[in-house]
């Protein structure tokens, strides 16, 4: 019996590869299992290896695996790519329809195993991919009755028959795998899950859940890669609450359909990856200027330009902080788990009409597109705070415009929706004064400045650093952004095992940059290891412009496409003693 196994199903992209590995997860995570995925893909519709990779463990895990128990193969390929995952004892489970070659330099299992065969003498081909569901199920040794309500969800709106002959395809691969095996117990038979219900979910639903839950009703978007799910739940979502998802021309009209919606007291928001960013930034621009609420999703990937579209990456940081031209006071957020997306998403809205100003939460393509089991979320956790919008206004003296930017020792000004009355204002997005008409006066442009800057000095964000802090002085402290917190995790109790005392600090707030509450955590280190997927090291640069202590800072920089494992981090930090 073993606590937790690692599984990979490997392909030619639009052979199913996705679907099965759905399957296989969603039955086992309605067995109580905790689930962790990440799927590799191209830049391409069909074709092109493709593989994904699942955790099954019986307690909570955020990681990709370092190592690979099982790998089931639809050509050689895929056992040429990632064999060398495999442990000692791992096992490949392999279509028979390719001749599979297992390589020399492994100790593991193979089984030859007809997939296709078996599939198509059941009447289709197609079905090879619940054949491998199977097999698998015969080496774990569970009752392939678990698969029967998620085939029965997937395929029943085809009709039973289409039901019955996918679960006989699951039958044909068990039984096959079976004799092969020569036994009656599975080689890998995981120990028994608690059976809660949990949800399993990626990043990018629980983005979108986060923003239905803040009362947003409408998003404007251009579909990329890997924001695009946000979108498409919307799509189903939006229309049953009175709200709407617009599929823009370009990612340059979404981001001014969202600050016009937001102008009119609708929460709207908007979503893209880098390449879409750069091209909403002078938009961001005019919603800092304007002070127009806007929330922004950026689910960052490998780049520059269209880069590594559909691999993992954090590069992104130092262009939500400083790319847009001039100086406007703005928010970025970074979760670090499905949870948090969820959560944070819905406060950006809250922090974006509070402030009057461009919130931007940041992810990641591992966290937006990794599936993971999440813990039931708490809809009554999420509270709606609109600020300083009014509801109604007296009527003011001598006729005057409403002062919608109003000098405030807050520097947050009173807002009004289009067409309340007394609230007549200018909007533009050049220089103005208090009631919105232009002004290129100095004395003006210094005091409009200074009010704008003064609204984040203060800003109120619950745990803007995620700690695990059990030493007051530490050898070493581990810090990041994002999805690289389940692999800090997991190396931190690996380090802590050699002896080294270790504490882990995650940003989740990185602009403002919150500088007292991480100062304390590397003032008492003696070494900062700042773990990040780019090239340059982002997030330690702005450690050392907000907090200093340069001297104690090493990079680890990953910026090859492939999310970090624990084990490479543990290494990492095992040659600074």
């Amino acid at each position: 019996m073993v606590k937790q196994l690692s599984w990979k199903v490997g392909g030619q992209q639009g052979e199913g590869i996705e679907s099965t590995g759905e399957i296989f997860s969603i039955a086992l995570n309605r067995l109580g299992y905790y689930l962790y995925g990440y799927r590799h893909f191209s830049s391409r519709i069909k074709g092109g290896h493709t593989n994904n990779k699942i955790r099954v463990s019986t307690t909570q895990t955020r990681s990709v695996s370092d190592d690979l128990d099982i790998l089931v193969a639809f050509d050689q390929e895929t056992i040429d790519v990632n064999y060398k995952e495999l442990h000692e004892k791992g096992i490949i489970i392999a279509d028979s329809k390719f001749d599979p070659k297992k390589p020399e330099d492994t100790n593991a299992l193979m089984f030859s195993v007809p997939f296709t065969q078996l599939a198509t003498d059941l009447g289709t081909s197609l079905m090879k991919n619940m054949v491998a569901v199977g097999a698998t199920c015969a080496v774990l040794n569970l009752d392939i009755q678990v698969f029967e309500e998620v085939v029965q969800e997937i395929f029943g709106r085809k009709g039973q028959a289409v039901v019955d002959k996918n679960m006989e395809a699951i039958k044909a691969g068990y039984d096959f795998t079976k004799e092969q095996l020569n036994t009656d117990t599975g080689l890998m038979e995981l120990d028994q899950a608690d059976g809660k219900k949990r949800m399993f979910m990626i990043g990018n639903d629980a983005i979108a859940l986060g923003a239905l839950a803040a009362g947003s009703r409408f998003m404007a978007a251009y579909p990329i890669t890997p924001a695009s799910e946000i979108m498409e739940y919307l799509i189903k979502k939006l229309p049953e609450l009175g709200g709407t998802v617009i599929q823009t021309e370009d990612e340059i009209a979404a981001a001014t359909m969202a600050i016009g919606a937001n102008y009119a007291g609708v929460r709207a928001f908007t979503a893209s990856a880098g390449p879409g960013l750069s091209l909403k930034m002078e938009s961001i621009g005019l919603s800092g200027m304007t002070e127009t609420p806007l929330v922004v999703i950026d689910t960052q990937r490998g780049g520059p330009s269209t880069g590594l579209p559909t691999k993992q990456e954090q590069s992104d940081l130092m262009a939500m902080i400083y790319g847009t031209h001039g100086e406007i006071p703005k928010i970025v957020m970074a979760p670090s788990t499905v949870q948090e997306a969820f959560y944070d998403t819905a406060e950006a809205f809250n922090l974006a009409e509070e402030y009057q100003c461009p919130v931007i939460l940041l992810s990641d393509l591992q966290l937006s597109l990794g599936k993971q089991t999440v813990e039931p979320l708490e809809f009554d956790k999420v509270e709606i705070r609109r600020g300083k919008l009014q509801s109604d206004l007296p009527e003011i003296e001598n006729k005057e415009y409403f002062k919608r930017y109003e000098l405030t020792n807050d520097g947050i000004s009173p807002r009004v929706i289009p067409g309340m009355k007394h609230g007549i204002h200018h909007v533009t997005g050049v220089e103005h004064d208090e009631s919105g008409k232009p002004s290129e006066s100095a004395a003006n442009r210094n005091s409009q400045m200074d009010k704008r800057f003064r609204k984040i000095e203060n800003i109120k964000f619950d745990m803007p650093v995620y700690k695990n802090a059990p030493h007051e002085e530490a050898d070493l402290l581990l810090v990041g952004f994002n999805s690289t917190r389940g692999a800090i995790e997991e190396a931190m109790e690996r380090i802590e095992a050699d002896g080294i005392k270790v504490n882990h600090a995650h940003i989740r707030l990185i602009h403002p940059f919150p500088t007292d509450d991480l100062l304390p955590l590397v003032q008492s280190a003696k070494k900062v290891v700042v773990v990040e997927n780019n090239a340059t090291g982002q997030l330690a640069n702005i450690i050392k412009m907000n907090v200093g202590f340069a001297n104690k800072i090493v990079k680890y920089n990953k910026y090859d496409g492939n999310p970090f494992l624990p084990h490479e981090i543990h290494t990492k930090c095992k040659e600074l003693f």
